[in-house]
C-alpha cells in the first residue's frame, strides 16, 4: 500500500513539474515577441535616424568646385611673350671674298660653300604666362618674372579668344609681381575679387586655374593647402630669388600657370601662383595675395609701384652665424656691409633713426625676426610713411629705435 501511494506522489509531481516547464516556455516566447517588437519596427513605420545619401557631399563640393571656376574663367588671362628674333639662313659665299673683283670673277663659279647668315628678323612667341584681370579697365597681374625680359612684346589673350596688346605699368622690385594695362573696347570685362589669405587654413581646397605650358589655356587643377609661411628660392630664366611667407599647395601649377590665380570656393584670389619644386609630386607656392594688395593699390592709385624701405644691409642670424661671430642672441639681423655697400644706407630712415653697423635688431612693432619673419619681409607689411618701433642689442645692450618707412629709391 505505501509503494502505491509513494508511486502516486511521485507521478504527481512529475506531471507538476512537466506543466511548470511548458508554462515557462510559453511565457519566455512571449517576452521575447515583446522584444523582438521593440526592436524590429515595421518596414512601414519612420525610423529614428534618417537616412543620409552617402554621395551627396561629394556632389555638392563637385558642384561648388564647378561654379567656381565657371565664375572666374572669363578674368583669367594668358600672356603671351613675344620678340624680334634674328631669322638665319643657309647662304652661299666664296673663298675669295678678300680678292679684288677683276681676280675674284675667275673663282666664284667654281669655288662656293654654304654658311648661316642673317637675313633680318621676325618676331615670334617665346614664352608664355598666366594673369588675371583685377579692374575693369584692364588692370591685369602676373608674375614679374613673366615679363621681365625688357626687350619683349606682351599680348594678353582674355577667354573669349579676344586678344590686346599689353603695357607694363610696373615690376615689383623685390616680390615676384608686375601689373600689365590693356585697352578694351567696352566694360564688359569680367573682374576677379580679391580675398584675405590671412585666414586660410591647412587642408582647405584651393583651385589653381592658367596657361598651363603656355599652351593649354584655362587649365583647372584641384588641390588643398599644403603649408603655410613657406621659404623658398625660384629660379626662372637668369633670375634667383628667395620668396618668403608662400602658400604650399598640391593643385598643379606647371609652366605657364605662373601669374595665374590660386582661389578658395567662394572664387576669391588668396594667392598668386609663382613656383613649382621640378620632379617633386604636385609642390606648387603662390605669393598670399595680402602681401600684394599694397603694390596693387599703389599701381591702381599712382601709376606706379611705391615700396617701403628701411636702408641697411644685413646678414640673418642662425645658430652657426651666432656661434661663429659670438653673438648673444641666434635670431634677429647683423646690420653689417658687403660689396654692394655700406652697412647703413646714407639719408636713409636708417640713419636718420641712429642705427649703426654691427647692431642686432631682433624685433620690429614688437615682431620677433627669425627664420620665418626676416627684416624685408616684415618691412613690406608696412607703407611708406608708417613709424616702426625697432628692439636692437648694441655692445650688449638692449635698444629702442624708433624710424620712418620712405620710399625706396629706383636705384636701390
Amino acid at each position: 500500500m505505501n509503494k502505491r501511494i509513494s508511486f502516486f506522489i511521485l507521478a504527481v509531481m512529475f506531471f507538476i513539474s512537466l506543466a511548470a516547464l511548458v508554462f515557462a516556455y510559453q511565457f519566455r516566447g512571449q517576452l521575447n515577441n515583446r522584444q523582438i517588437a521593440v526592436k524590429l519596427p515595421p518596414a512601414s513605420s519612420t525610423p529614428l535616424v534618417p537616412a543620409v545619401p552617402l554621395y551627396k557631399p561629394v556632389i555638392d563640393y563637385e558642384q561648388a568646385v564647378i561654379d567656381t571656376v565657371e565664375k572666374v574663367s572669363p578674368a583669367v588671362v594668358s600672356v603671351i611673350i613675344s620678340k624680334d628674333l634674328p631669322v638665319i639662313e643657309q647662304c652661299s659665299a666664296s673663298p675669295f671674298l678678300d680678292l679684288p673683283p677683276e681676280f675674284r670673277q675667275f673663282f666664284d663659279d667654281q669655288f662656293q660653300f654654304s654658311q648661316p647668315c642673317q637675313k633680318g628678323t621676325q618676331r615670334k612667341e617665346i614664352g608664355g604666362g598666366s594673369g588675371f584681370i583685377i579692374a575693369k579697365d584692364g588692370l591685369i597681374v602676373t608674375n614679374k618674372h613673366v615679363v621681365s625680359d625688357v626687350a619683349a612684346s606682351y599680348t594678353v589673350l582674355t577667354n573669349d579668344g579676344k586678344k590686346y596688346d599689353a603695357e607694363i605699368l610696373a615690376r615689383h622690385p623685390s616680390l615676384d609681381i608686375a601689373v600689365l594695362k590693356i585697352k578694351p573696347l567696352t566694360d564688359s570685362l569680367s573682374v576677379l575679387i580679391l580675398g584675405d589669405s590671412g585666414g586660410i587654413k591647412l587642408g582647405q581646397t584651393a583651385i589653381a586655374i592658367g596657361n598651363a605650358l603656355g599652351e593649354f589655356r584655362n587649365t583647372v587643377s584641384v588641390g588643398t593647402i599644403s603649408g603655410l609661411a613657406r621659404t623658398v628660392t625660384a629660379q626662372g630664366g637668369d633670375t634667383v630669388e628667395t620668396i618668403e611667407g608662400v602658400i604650399q599647395t598640391d593643385a598643379a601649377i606647371n609652366q605657364g600657370n605662373s601669374g595665374g590665380p590660386l582661389l578658395n570656393l567662394k572664387g576669391e584670389v588668396i594667392g598668386i601662383n609663382t613656383a613649382m619644386v621640378v620632379g617633386a609630386q604636385n609642390i606648387g607656392f603662390a605669393l598670399p595675395i595680402n602681401h600684394v594688395k599694397k603694390a596693387i593699390e599703389s599701381v591702381k592709385n599712382t601709376g606706379r609701384i611705391s615700396v617701403p624701405y628701411l636702408g641697411v644691409r644685413y646678414l640673418k642670424i642662425t645658430p652657426d652665424l651666432a656661434q661663429k661671430e659670438k653673438l648673444p642672441v641666434e635670431n634677429g639681423v647683423l646690420i653689417r656691409g658687403s660689396e654692394d655697400g655700406p652697412a647703413i644706407t646714407s639719408d636713409s630712415p636708417a640713419k636718420k633713426a641712429g642705427l649703426q653697423a654691427e647692431d642686432i635688431i631682433t624685433e620690429l612693432n614688437g615682431e620677433k625676426l627669425n627664420q620665418d619673419n626676416s627684416l624685408a619681409y616684415l618691412i613690406q607689411k608696412y607703407s611708406i610713411g608708417d613709424k616702426v618701433t625697432l628692439k636692437i642689442l648694441r655692445n650688449g645692450q638692449e635698444m629702442i629705435l624708433r624710424a620712418t618707412l620712405e620710399e625706396k629709391p629706383k636705384d636701390l
